[in-house]
């Protein structure tokens, strides 16, 4: 097992993950609809969304 290579695509999923969630809420927001999230709802969505983002871009074997 490669830390290295885990470490990394753990902090690129934690990275791009609230942008991911941002571009949604944003183009969401511009279609007209309005959302509000408290912290516990923005933390859970962000983990979720950092899973999803790591799952999709290890090297599948």
């Amino acid at each position: 097992m490669d830390y290295k290579k885990s470490l990394l695509y753990l902090l690129i999923s934690l990275l791009l993950s609230p942008v991911v969630v941002y571009v949604v809420l944003l183009s969401a927001k511009a279609a007209g609809a309005t959302y509000e999230m408290t912290h516990g709802e923005t933390f859970i969505i962000w983990l979720l969304m950092a899973i999803v983002i790591s799952l999709s871009i290890k090297k599948k074997e």
